[in-house]
């Protein structure tokens, strides 16, 4: 009976076995389906995500490339500028070589090679000379160069470090009274220097001015400077001033003051003198602003300077200008000589006349 029990029980699984053969095909059918939806879910995810990917590279892709065009014209338009300011220069040098006949190289040589008694004989030569550049004189009322130059304690046999000697206004009546028992280094960018710098046209400028005249120049030494990190001024303690006239709200819109400041000192002798001419801004005004204007506040210029580790020997108001408003739109270039609104009012920027001036003697300390 138990075998009997058994074999039913056998058979009638297989009975029910055989009587239901769709339902393990599905299952296995709805496995398979389900297996292969997940695959292409999965596939789908992969590919959405590569996708995502892809486009996030080319969006950064175009990014870069856009930043790099833009970078590139800005380059492009940088060395076309300085291609014109160099040509502009040129033209002027071309001009003014003109006027350098033999008269006028005789009267530089002598006036270079004439033993100056005193800075005070020495200068008023160099004022006089027919050496100056046409308009050069024009601005001795208002920049005052006999007064200034006295006020820094310049002498005849004095190393002075000329800082941005610009167009030369300072250069022509330094290298006369220095030649003969002194020296005179003016600091220049590399006139041979990337076309896409600004400060290389100007480099070329100072170049073409020097080569102008071998009589009056040719013992002026060139010291290269790239600031802030090759600001080499020379040896240290070499200098006995350091003159440096409208240049500080340079340094600061660079953010080089400091670097300058330091370098000025380590060049100058104990007791040197650091001459500051510099566009006088309004007191309390925040310098990130007033140097987009030219100008800083002149209590702030002392704190930075005695910061760097220079005494404040002495100020003067010789070269103040109480008719300086110091509101134009256009900063101190609105007023002469540069003319930044060129004939806009200009009757009244010139009864103004040139910006209101600081006028600051450091010393470096003897000990």
């Amino acid at each position: 009976m138990r075998i009997i029990g058994t074999l039913a029980t056998l058979v009638a699984a297989g009975l029910l076995a055989s009587a239901c053969p769709g339902q393990s095909e599905k299952a296995a059918s709805d496995k398979q389906g389900a297996a292969k939806a997940s695959k292409k879910k999965n596939a789908d995810k992969a590919s959405k995500k590569k996708a995502r990917k892809q486009k996030a590279k080319a969006k950064a892709d175009a990014a870069k490339k856009a930043k790099a065009d833009e970078k590139a014209k800005e380059t492009a338009e940088k060395i076309a500028k300085s291609k014109e300011r160099i040509a502009e220069f040129e033209k002027d040098a071309a001009t003014e070589a003109i006027r350098w006949d033999d008269a006028l190289r005789a009267g530089a040589k002598k006036l270079a090679e004439t033993k100056h008694r005193s800075t005070r004989s020495g200068l008023r030569a160099a004022l006089a000379g027919k050496h100056r550049a046409p308009g050069n004189s024009d601005r001795d009322k208002y920049r005052h160069p006999l007064k200034t130059l006295a006020f820094f304690g310049l002498k005849p046999d004095s190393h002075v470090i000329e800082v941005g000697a610009g167009a030369g206004w300072y250069t022509e009546l330094l290298a006369p009274l220095l030649a003969a028992s002194g020296k005179l280094t003016v600091l220049s960018a590399d006139p041979k220097g990337p076309l896409e710098s600004g400060a290389t046209p100007y480099a070329r400028r100072l170049e073409l001015l020097l080569k102008k005249s071998p009589e009056l120049f040719g013992k002026v030494a060139v010291q290269i400077v790239a600031a802030p990190d090759k600001l080499n001024l020379g040896p240290d303690a070499s200098a006995d001033l350091v003159l440096a006239a409208r240049e500080l709200h340079g340094w600061q819109r660079r953010e080089h003051l400091q670097a300058y400041a330091k370098a000025i000192l380590k060049v100058l002798k104990p007791g040197g003198v650091f001459g500051v001419v510099q566009h006088r801004a309004k007191e309390g005004g925040d310098p990130k602003q007033t140097v987009e204007k030219g100008r800083l506040a002149e209590p702030y210029v002392i704190d930075q300077l005695t910061a760097a580790g220079f005494v404040l020997e002495k100020k003067s108001e010789i070269n103040a200008n109480p008719k300086d408003s110091k509101d134009y739109k256009e900063g101190v270039w609105t007023l002469p000589p540069a003319f930044a609104l060129e004939e806009k009012d200009k009757d009244k920027y010139l009864a103004i006349g040139e910006s209101d001036r600081m006028t600051l003697r450091f010393v470096k300390p003897k000990k």
